[in-house]
């Protein structure tokens, strides 16, 4: 019993020590949020005005390296860059012009021919035939005229002596205009003949080069069936092109003057050449917005062949005066075409329009001449931004170095934090 007795009151003692004590941890526990809690509504307007005022204050960012070029005042020619195909000025399919057989071949397949050169010699033995019949009736038919002439004659002498009647006279005379229009047509008949007889002689009716021929000594020919040989005409030679509806009018001009120069250059290498427009069609192609025209080159080489294809550049305006500035400071925008210009150390946007575009170039308006505009680095300005421009020589690497050394200090300072 005293064991018991003095056990609980042991216990007794240690639990009321102990409960001072977990009273006084508890508060403490409980109480630490309710200051943080507290404190964070009352610390946020402060904190945040004094960010504001910093962020006002604080001066702009570092400048921005760019390279610049100056905005020039001068002609700019405008060229329309397409592709064309190589045209003949004449091609001519030969064919023959009567029934007969080829006795002769005066060329061979690919050959380069003259305008009256001999091709083919037919079988005219039947036309010359007929050209000796009709000289022939010619000759028999004068003999005719001349005795109604004489018969004339005897007439007009008889009624002189009033021995015959003046109808007599007129008998006579009819009789030697008929014979006269008689000779007319026996002359008709020669020339017929004659001609018939030509078609047996096929010449060349221009200069050019023969193509692959389709018969041979003894191959019989019909009248204007089938060609037996094409010529074509290869200098002075064409070349066919589409141009944009929107140049007509300047392409139309330029004919008056001689047509405006156009440029043929041959794929691989194959050279250049200089023509000029000659042709422009009467109708724009509802397809494809274009109009068809065509320029004359001289081909004394045979370079340009027909059917190649060539890409084709020509003049089509030039612009007098005006204000040009690299192609790559030309920026896309939403807003349309834009450009930075630098003015006392800051880059200031200019809303521009492009004119034309040649060679890396861009005639625009917007700005003047003498004007800087950005060229490089314009990707990382803002209105206002301060910029440095980079050294002339270092314009072409100055670029990579800048870029991938950016972010050395980053990684330097948060390895140098440890």
């Amino acid at each position: 019993m005293n064991y018991s007795y003095s056990s609980l009151a042991l216990c007794a003692v240690v639990a009321a020590l102990a409960l001072p004590g977990c009273s006084d941890k508890k508060p403490v526990d409980a109480a630490a949020p309710a200051p943080a809690a507290s404190a964070s509504p009352a610390a946020a307007p402060s904190a945040s005005a004094p960010a504001s005022a910093a962020s006002a204050a604080s001066p702009p960012g570092p400048p921005v390296s760019v390279t610049t070029a100056k905005a020039e005042a001068r002609d700019m020619a405008v060229n329309l860059r397409t592709t064309g195909t190589v045209f003949p000025l004449a091609s001519v399919d030969i064919k023959s012009q009567t029934n007969s057989v080829v006795t002769k071949m005066h060329i061979n397949g690919g050959q380069f021919v003259r305008a009256g050169d001999p091709l083919f010699t037919l079988d005219g033995r039947a036309e010359e035939a007929n050209l000796a019949k009709a000289r022939a009736q010619l000759a028999k038919d004068q003999a005719a005229l001349a005795d109604t002439q004489r018969q004339l004659k005897r007439a007009q002498e008889l009624l002189a002596q009033n021995f015959v009647a003046k109808s007599a006279v007129d008998t006579a005379q009819a009789a030697v205009d008929a014979a006269s229009a008689t000779i007319l047509a026996d002359q008709a008949a020669i020339d017929a003949a004659k001609v018939a007889l030509s078609y047996n002689h096929i010449t060349s009716p221009l200069s050019g080069r023969a193509g692959a021929l389709s018969v041979s000594i003894g191959t019989a020919l019909q009248n204007n069936v089938s060609p037996i040989v094409t010529i074509t005409q290869l200098d002075p030679i064409a070349v066919t092109f589409n141009l944009p509806q929107r140049n007509l009018a300047e392409a139309i001009a330029a004919l008056k003057d001689g047509g405006a120069k156009v440029t043929a250059t041959l794929a691989d290498g194959g050279g250049s050449f200089q023509g000029r427009l000659y042709f422009v069609d009467n109708t724009v192609d509802a397809a494809s917005g274009t109009v068809r025209a065509r320029a004359k080159f001289d081909n004394k080489d045979g370079r340009l062949w027909p059917g190649a294809f060539v890409e084709i550049s020509q003049t089509i305006n030039t612009l007098k005066d005006a204000v040009l500035v690299p192609q790559a400071a030309l920026i896309q925008s939403a807003r349309g075409t834009i450009v930075y210009v630098v003015e006392d150390g800051k880059a200031l946007l200019r809303p521009v329009k492009q004119v034309a575009g040649q060679s890396g170039e861009a005639a625009i308006t917007g700005i003047a001449a003498g004007e800087s505009v950005v060229v490089e680095g314009k990707q990382n300005l803002r209105p206002g931004a301060l910029v440095v421009e980079r050294p002339k020589e270092a314009k072409a690497g100055a670029s990579a170095p800048a870029s991938s050394a950016a972010p050395a200090p980053a990684g330097a300072s948060s390895r140098s934090a440890p």
